[in-house]
């Protein structure tokens, strides 16, 4: 009997008079939460991804199963990464609307319910989430650069809950006094032009430097890939690890590591566009291995480009790009420009990850849980991303004209008014759908040409910055205190 019972132990008394009932109840809500996402979002998620264990664990049929923890999880993302309790509560909510008994209010089982999710499960989930948002995307207006896809490489980081293990895994910077700062991971993601789905992730500590984790995800780029790259990549060793494996390179160029005269280029192809020979350097790289530096040729041929940013009321200002794609008839020199102004709004993905979703500060305490933290924030983001890219294939406008904030609150509101139209109101939900769909493309993001927003705080805190340990300033007594102490020290040695 007690393999049999779908329910927790000290839910047995109070279900039990239920009967089959119950079960029947439990059957029919248990994948599901109260605003019932999953239903939304099932046609990204397939539902082969979701396995039933026969045996260990997410194997009973409890209240956080695996399906439900995975979607309150994803749930408790979309909502700004809200607390733990709150999804509880949800559950609670959900279980009194169906007379399904009671569920504990603590939020230990929940909590235990996400560290038994696999990772090998949860990065399945996020490759499916981009598949399902890159094939959902609607085609460019304009083609460029031969329609061969474009990947975005940029890097970010956030803050980890200050635990002994987070402190071991991800150490804050080595400039902070010791036992101050935060734990702190860094991560680099690769974008898709197309949708602005995340493709894949690696993540390290500050002691692993931005090209090496880059390099770990060479592998998932795939011949005939474009890579769009800021001045960090725009190095040799960048181009010529692309060129091995079939990808060509667009990245701004260092004016500090590099100088450019056209007056020394190999060929010139048209008013500030030639082609430069870059030579191997002499001093190796330090995130390469001997065997993968010497394997580099000792000498590529890259294309250089040079533009004028023009801004009303500031000084001209030139960027020097360099690609790979030689040949100017193929690949013009305004289209690699087009491309490259492209960039910069794949890179408010990760504003949208960071601020919108609440990633900045991972809350976690263990670094494997970390991980699938991680995973789970880049997966709602793809899960947005796939509804934004819906609407756009459904109203007929472009998809980077869609405000990701927009389409989250849209989301949240609806998503309650389509929860409420179950059972056998299937016209009504499917209306309801378009519905929010043609909401999100008539928000669309006004057109603000030249318009400049620096990242400022104007908001000061009333509080001291935390230089030190925690402890420190707990253990630290009044000033009264400390006068009264001591008064009463040097009395003492008085007398």
């Amino acid at each position: 009997m007690r393999h049999a019972t779908p329910f927790f132990p000290s839910l047995r008394s109070t279900l039990a008079p239920l009967g089959r009932r119950s079960i029947a109840v439990l059957q029919g809500i248990r994948q599901k939460t109260l605003s019932q996402i999953e239903q939304r979002f099932s046609p990204a998620l397939p539902d082969s991804l979701f396995p039933k264990y026969r045996s260990g664990d997410h194997s009973r049929e409890r209240v956080f199963t695996l399906p439900r923890t995975l979607w309150c999880w994803i749930w408790q993302v979309l909502q700004a990464n809200t607390s733990c309790r709150e999804v509880v509560r949800q559950v609670q909510a959900l279980f009194a609307l169906h007379d399904a008994g009671e569920v504990d209010p603590a939020t230990g089982a929940y909590c235990q319910a996400r560290g038994k999710l696999s990772l090998s499960l949860l990065k399945s989930l996020f490759c499916a989430s981009f598949q399902s948002a890159e094939k959902a995307a609607p085609a460019p207006a304009f083609s460029l650069l031969q329609n061969r896809p474009i990947r975005v490489a940029d890097a970010s980081g956030a803050r980890l809950a200050d635990t002994a293990q987070n402190r071991a895994a991800y150490p804050p910077s080595d400039n902070l006094p010791a036992g101050a700062g935060f734990p702190f991971l860094r991560i680099v993601v690769l974008f898709s032009l197309t949708s602005g789905a995340l493709l894949a992730q690696a993540s390290g500590s500050l002691r692993c430097s931005e090209q090496r984790l880059w390099h770990s995800l060479l592998s998932c780029l795939r011949p005939a890939d474009i890579l769009l790259g800021d001045r960090a990549y725009g190095k040799y060793v960048v181009a010529a690890l692309l060129q091995g494996v079939g990808v060509d390179l667009i990245a701004a160029v260092a004016a500090r590591s590099r100088k450019v005269d056209f007056r020394k280029a190999k060929k010139r192809i048209g008013p500030h566009d030639a082609l430069f020979v870059w030579k191997k350097p002499y001093t190796p790289s330090l995130w390469l291995s001997e065997q993968q530096w010497h394997e580099l040729p000792a000498e590529i041929t890259v294309r250089l480009l040079r533009v004028a940013l023009l801004r009303r009321g500031f000084r001209t200002e030139h960027l020097v790009l360099v690609t790979t794609l030689l040949d100017p008839a193929l690949y013009p020199a305004a289209e690699i420009l087009a491309a490259h102004a492209r960039r910069w709004r794949l890179e408010m993905c990760l504003d949208d990850l960071k601020t919108t979703l609440g990633m900045e500060n991972l809350r976690c305490l263990r670094p494997e849980m970390v991980q699938k933290e991680l995973l789970i924030f880049l997966t709602a983001h793809n899960l947005m991303r796939w509804l934004m890219a819906e609407a756009a294939s459904h109203g007929g406008v472009e998809l980077d004209g869609l405000s990701f904030k927009g389409s989250l609150d849209a989301f949240r509101q609806w998503s309650h008014a389509l929860a409420q139209q179950n059972g056998s109101h299937r016209r009504r939900r499917t209306r309801l759908w378009h519905q929010l769909l043609e909401t999100l493309v008539a928000d669309l993001l006004p057109v603000r040409p030249g318009r400049h927003e620096p990242r400022a705080v104007k908001k000061r805190s009333k509080y001291p910055p935390l230089n030190k340990p925690r402890h420190q300033y707990r253990s630290r007594w009044s000033r009264g205190k400390r006068r009264r102490i001591a008064k009463a020290r040097k009395r003492a040695s008085l007398n």
